[in-house]
């Protein structure tokens, strides 16, 4: 299961409810004007059956949750581009 929001000129901040998608494969929020923090509960996702997260060119703030920095690793995603640390 995937959910493609990207482009799409949303606002606000990413609902941690995100999280609780246990058979989401990929997440796309890239490309809207979302801000605020990258909910904890995203790194939920990690865990799961997430394979592809982007969430770049928005204004995010904050950290990127701690669970998702060995996932980061081994997954598509475009983190880097956020130019924010890992939460301790």
């Amino acid at each position: 299961m995937w959910l493609d929001l990207s482009d799409n000129r949303l606002s606000g901040t990413i609902p941690p409810e995100l999280g609780n998608l246990a058979y989401l494969e990929e997440l796309l929020l890239h490309g809207n004007t979302l801000n605020g923090a990258i909910p904890a509960a995203l790194g939920n996702l990690a865990a799961q059956q997430l394979e592809r997260l982007y969430l770049a060119d928005n204004q995010l703030s904050g950290c990127i949750p701690a669970a998702l920095r060995g996932w980061a690793q081994e997954h598509r995603n475009d983190l880097n581009r956020l130019n924010l640390n890992y939460c301790p």
